[in-house]
């Protein structure tokens, strides 16, 4: 495999944030007025990091642009294995995966035959990959409810960290199910990822979260 220049790292970074997969990895939150019985959403969010360790879904994924005039839509599969493993498979309208091995995130375009790779704690940060994944919800993310909408609860997370390429993100939940995740990225972005046929604590095999760049993929390490 060969490794690319940090030129080329960051045209193929700008590539893939035009096709919406690192937006996925680049979030953050907007916290609101709530009445007091959805108080019961952070709850909820609370219970499911904690008893959920392991999970599969389906996902569609809209994403607007910071005018409204423009939205694209993907879909796939999502499956996370804490600690901090997981993966997004992107089928429609491009074949793209990110995976998380706990160490490393790794985000192969198929088309392109090219991957990034970067360390685990530098892709991801107070996003929702590592919220959902094995990330500390005291530590990263201040949290409060929002009114139910939607037939859903929500959560607002807003991340601690000073500095964050992500505005808003919200955590929506279908019962003690996860259900949606609205974000909005510094840039203005919205993107919204709804999950459908939800599975908890399945056991995934190990080789889930694992990656190996196929031969002759350009491999960009940062």
């Amino acid at each position: 495999m060969k490794l690319l220049s940090p030129e080329s790292f960051s045209a193929l970074s700008r590539r893939l944030s035009r096709r919406h997969v690192l937006p996925v990895l680049a979030l953050a939150a907007v916290a609101g007025a709530l009445p007091a019985r959805a108080a019961d959403a952070v709850d909820t969010l609370r219970g499911f990091v904690q008893t959920v360790q392991s999970g599969r879904a389906a996902f569609t994924q809209v994403a607007t642009s910071p005018d409204g005039a423009k939205k694209k839509t993907s879909s796939g599969e999502f499956e996370f294995q804490r600690p901090n493993r997981f993966r997004f498979d992107y089928a429609k309208p491009y074949e793209q995966q990110i995976v998380a091995d706990g160490q490393k995130v790794w985000l192969f375009d198929v088309d392109l035959n090219q991957v990034t790779v970067r360390p685990f704690d530098q892709a991801l940060g107070a996003t929702p990959a590592a919220l959902l994944a094995g990330g500390s919800l005291e530590r990263d993310f201040t949290l409060s409810a929002e009114p139910d909408q939607g037939g859903l609860q929500w959560v607002a997370a807003q991340p601690k960290a000073k500095e964050s390429q992500i505005r808003q993100l919200r955590v929506g939940f279908r019962g003690k199910d996860l259900a949606a995740i609205e974000l909005t990225d510094a840039l203005g972005q919205r993107s919204r990822l709804d999950f459908a046929r939800f599975e908890a604590n399945l056991k995934l095999p190990a080789e889930r979260f694992r990656f190996s760049a196929p031969a002759g993929a350009d491999v960009l390490q940062q």
